[in-house]
């Protein structure tokens, strides 16, 4: 029992004491109190101070472990004092110099203040050019020198603003430029509008003061020829001096009187102006300037064309009384003359404002229109009336048709032109595809245009087509009008039948040789022009040319002239179309020769093909393809013609072929690749043998590829020894085998032997073969070198 007492105290004991080292100061008193309560507090103190001395072994134990840390650190902070005193000083000097300096600060503020006034100068002698420049533009803007203005403004905003820098009063200026240029040009358009008023309303008095300047020119030349020619030379130098350009009896052709048309005055007393000086050109060249600047040259360019061709047509519309009065020809004639003089000063005098492509097509308007108002007003009749019937007079009027006569030519020309324009027009149009007929009444419509017999076709159900295209029966239309205008301006010239006939088929000769013929070259020529477009051509002037004969009845008809009459001229129209043919056809072959080597552009051999493949190149096969499809449209074509061009297409094929093998880039060529090549040789030559095109006597187009086919068999069949034996007989095997081409060829097999067989020595079939290379090369050499000796 006392032991168990014991036990429980001392397991009371140590919970106090634990108590004691895990509770607070502050409520350590309730424990206190409960050990002096208890029983036995002696025993307590005995523990008490047994776990007092253990704590203070401990603690003796942990400074004995910590002691050289501590004096360690005792040791550094004594010399961190030391660098916090030498920090201490380090600030003192530090703030004894910010002492120092601040001095200085009233200095730097003034070295500040002169910097500032530096670059205050600087800036303003950057904005003073942009001041003067811009208070120039506004003495030229208020002076209307407005060129000179659009230049100023060019420089203030190329060179002067960016240098000036982004002032408020910068932008302002950069702001009004745009406005200023619109300005400029507004202005500028609206004088170049008042220049065009004024030459309109002006190009009478221009017309007329351009003639009398002609006139004057013109008796110049014939008082200098006469002065040559006539001993009388004297009196007349000295009437010319004078002033007086007329003889006595009133003979010069170019006098007041006989003219009817200008009055000249003495050239001594009073000097013809030109047209510079009744127009002001300088609007025009002004406003062409100012727009040029301003990057719309194109712009100002179309609208001066454009209101330029209005003033043509009302100058070249005719008054509706134009023709009861000489007066109104001359003013008409002068409007016109006057309209052309101030072009061909513009033409002359600006680059690119108007050229003579526009000059001559306003010209070509005025020649049309004119001839029309010729025409409508019968200025023959008026003349007549006027001068031979009109009662009272009686002038003769011979010389009037001579000169009739003499524009003869010049008419002649007009009208080709005119239907030099027709031609193009028919052909840029058509479609170059057979007439289809849908019904009788439409058959018989262009059997009226166009005289043709085809009984096969007249059999045929309808619909069906014609074998030529809508130019033929156009074109043979055109035909008849030109003969139709060419009679006529005949019909009042008092010209005999035969005369007549043989001026109409002058002209049409003309337009037949030389005007219908460089259409035809043309729509030939010209880019784009696919080969059913020539073939077309070929068939459409073949007939044309069968028409020629009806052309010929049509004029005679016309003109009551037999065809056969001595002397009479014919028509070439048969040697025209038969040029235009040629030509087509020629063309044709240009063509084909062109898409083959568009194809063959395509090949991709493998020149170090092991191995052949067993049938023949994509790109081979395309082109084969694509001339069976071009020979069947060649169906309607003459034989001969169709024939020339398979023959040229597959000779042309067969040499591009030989050149690729032996073009220099192919530096080597297999076996295998020869046998490829072997392939697609044979597939030309079975495309030559199944007869695209009709009319060949057995293998005459295999000829085509024959040098081609004797090279190959001798590579394939490495028959050598034939070769060398043989060469030079006529019956040798491979006659058309050039030398030079076999060895060429060899050489480039006999690089691929050596290269790809790298062990080749150590073989004996491939020590053989080369040395069988070698054999053949050495003597073809010498057979080169025997044959050149």
């Amino acid at each position: 029992m006392e032991k168990m007492a014991s036990a429980e105290t001392a397991a009371e004991h140590e919970r106090i004491l634990r108590e004691i080292e895990s509770t607070d100061t502050n409520c350590i008193g309730p424990t206190l109190r409960s050990v002096y309560d208890g029983q036995e507090h002696g025993l307590f103190m005995d523990k008490l101070e047994g776990r007092i001395r253990n704590h203070d072994r401990e603690i003796e134990k942990m400074c004995n472990h910590h002691f050289q840390g501590f004096v360690d650190s005792i040791t550094e902070l004594l010399k961190v004092r030391g660098e916090a005193q030498k920090l201490k000083c380090q600030v003192t000097e530090t703030n004894q110099k910010l002492q120092n300096d601040g001095k200085e600060v009233e200095l730097r503020q003034c070295r500040l203040q002169q910097r500032n006034i530096a670059t205050t100068i600087d800036k303003l002698t950057h904005c003073l050019p942009v001041l003067e420049m811009y208070s120039k533009l506004q003495e030229q803007m208020r002076a209307k020198r407005y060129y000179p203005a659009l230049r100023t403004l060019e420089q203030l905003e190329g060179s002067c603003l960016p240098q000036a820098g982004s002032y408020r009063f910068c932008a302002i200026m950069a702001e009004n430029i745009p406005r200023l240029r619109t300005h400029i040009r507004d202005v500028s358009m609206s004088d170049l509008k008042d220049f065009l008023e004024s030459i309109r309303k002006h190009s009478d008095k221009i017309g007329e003061t351009a003639m009398k300047q002609a006139q004057v020119q013109i008796a110049r030349d014939n008082a200098v020829t006469s002065q040559q020619r006539s001993a009388s030379g004297r009196r007349i130098r000295k009437e010319v001096c004078s002033g007086t350009e007329v003889d006595r009896n009133g003979s010069n052709p170019f006098s007041e009187k006989d003219s009817g048309i200008l009055d000249v005055e003495d050239e001594e007393e009073s000097e013809i102006p030109g047209a510079q000086d009744l127009v002001d050109f300088p609007p025009v060249y002004r406003c062409l300037h100012i727009y040029t600047v301003l990057g719309a040259r194109d712009t100002f360019e179309n609208y001066y064309r454009k209101q330029r061709r209005k003033q043509a047509r009302l100058v070249l519309q005719p008054h509706s009384n134009m023709h009861e009065t000489l007066e109104g020809y001359r003013h008409y004639f002068n409007q016109i003359v006057g309209f052309f003089v101030v072009e061909d000063h513009i033409l002359h005098t600006t680059q690119g404002l108007v050229n003579r492509a526009y000059v001559e097509e306003l010209w070509e308007l005025a020649l049309s229109k004119t001839i029309a108002a010729l025409r409508t007003h019968s200025v023959l009749e008026l003349f007549k009336q006027t001068l031979f019937l009109w009662p009272g007079y009686g002038f003769p009027v011979n010389q009037l048709f001579d000169m009739l006569l003499e524009m003869r030519d010049q008419y002649g020309e007009i009208l080709l032109k005119k239907w030099n324009q027709s031609f193009r027009q028919i052909l840029d149009q058509d479609n170059y595809s057979p007439i289809p007929v849908a019904s009788p009444e439409e058959y018989q419509r262009i059997e009226g245009q166009f005289p043709f017999q085809d009984p096969e076709l007249d059999k045929m159900p309808f619909p069906k087509k014609l074998p030529f295209s809508e130019f033929v029966p156009k074109v043979y239309s055109q035909l008849k009008e030109f003969i139709y205008a060419c009679l006529k301006y005949s019909e009042d010239l008092h010209l005999s039948s035969t005369e007549i006939d043989d001026m109409i088929r002058k002209s049409t000769n003309l337009l037949l040789t030389r005007t219908l013929s460089h259409c035809l070259q043309y729509a030939i020529k010209k880019k784009n022009v696919g080969l059913a477009e020539l073939v077309q051509i070929i068939i459409n002037t073949t007939h044309l040319e069968q028409s020629c004969h009806y052309l010929e009845e049509f004029i005679s008809n016309i003109t009551n002239v037999p065809p056969d009459t001595i002397n009479a001229t014919k028509l070439y129209g048969t040697s025209t179309f038969k040029d235009a043919r040629h030509a087509a056809e020629e063309e044709i072959y240009t063509n084909l020769n062109q898409k083959i080597d568009q194809f063959l552009q395509l090949a991709d051999y493998d020149w170090m093909a092991a191995q052949g493949g067993g049938q023949a190149s994509d790109y081979l096969s395309d082109l084969i393809a694509f001339l069976c499809s071009t020979f069947a449209v060649f169906t309607h074509l003459p034989g001969k013609v169709a024939q020339t061009a398979c023959m040229s297409a597959c000779k042309h094929l067969s040499t591009s072929l030989l050149q690729l093998l032996l073009e220099a880039d192919v530096r080597q060529v297999s076996m295998g690749a020869l046998q490829q090549f072997n392939v697609d040789v044979k597939e030309c030559e079975k495309f030559a043998r199944a007869g695209p095109v009709p009319g060949f006597q057995g293998d005459t187009l295999l000829l085509a590829f024959i040098d081609l086919r004797q090279l190959l068999d001798l590579f394939t069949q490495w028959d050598w020894s034939t070769y060398l034996a043989d060469y030079g007989r006529p019956t040798c095997k491979y006659l058309r085998v050039n030398p030079h081409t076999a060895l060429a060829l060899l050489e480039k097999m006999k690089d691929t032997s050596r290269k790809n067989n790298m062990f080749a020595q150590f073989r004996k079939n491939e020590r053989d073969k080369q040395k069988l290379i070698d054999t053949v090369v050495k003597q073809l050499r010498n057979l080169i070198a025997t044959n050149q000796a």
